[in-house]
């Protein structure tokens, strides 16, 4: 059954797509682009992961090292966003989107 009609990715791409790694919506959507152009598709393609589709998932779940090379983001240190806490006189950063402030 096709799961992005936008791009004709079917439930079976996904799970191989899984299979080989991908277990987000966002890793699929590099993967293949299911879900980048009408987003109607993202729901589902979540549910298909939520369903044991990505076995390296369940893995990581049940407290499994991250095999090498996998994607691990890098998070800030505790404090080092916003301004609460922050050093006197350092500027703080830009959040995108925002306005700057009135002096």
């Amino acid at each position: 059954m096709y799961v992005c009609s936008c791009f004709g990715i079917t439930e079976q791409q996904v799970r191989d797509h899984a299979e080989s790694g991908a277990c987000t919506p966002r890793q699929i959507a590099s993967a293949c682009k299911a879900g980048t152009d009408c987003g109607g598709c993202v729901r589902r393609i979540q549910a298909l992961l939520g369903r044991g589709a990505c076995p390296r998932r369940e893995l990581i779940d049940r407290g499994a090292p991250e095999p090498l090379g996998a994607e691990v983001p890098e998070l800030p240190a505790a404090g080092a966003r916003g301004t609460h806490g922050a050093t006197p006189g350092a500027v703080p950063e830009a959040t995108p989107g925002a306005l700057p402030e009135a002096a």
